[in-house]
């Protein structure tokens, strides 16, 4: 099992930055890919970034070139980075975690860009 908490959402004018924050209860070396996701109102859940536990990472277009994800091994910590902010980022962010037992989520942070 895995508890995640996140961090770091907040209101941010568009063109802004945040940088959110998920830690892990158990070392994020040995989960399969530790993911973040976000939900806006009224749509589906949509996955936003992945690493694998070798590091490899992944985005979904939408984001490409503006958001990086990144972990600390030390803290059990995964990051996303989030440039140029668009109103359409504006959503509920949730980090995910896939190991061979299940898939855990953490209790979500609002992310809100506005002006």
């Amino acid at each position: 099992q895995v508890q995640l908490v996140e961090s770091g959402g907040g209101l941010v004018q568009p063109g802004g930055s945040l940088r959110l924050s998920c830690a892990a209860s158990r070392s994020i070396t040995s989960i399969n890919s530790m993911r973040w996701y976000r939900q806006a109102r009224g749509k589906q859940r949509e996955l936003v970034a992945a690493i694998s536990s070798g590091g490899t990472t992944n985005y979904a277009d939408s984001v490409k070139g503006r958001f990086t994800i990144s972990r600390a091994s030390a803290t059990n910590t995964i990051y996303l980075q989030m440039n140029v902010l668009k109103p359409e980022d504006t959503a509920v962010y949730y980090c995910n975690a896939q190991t061979d037992f299940g898939s855990y989520w953490g209790q979500g942070t609002q992310v809100t860009v506005s002006s």
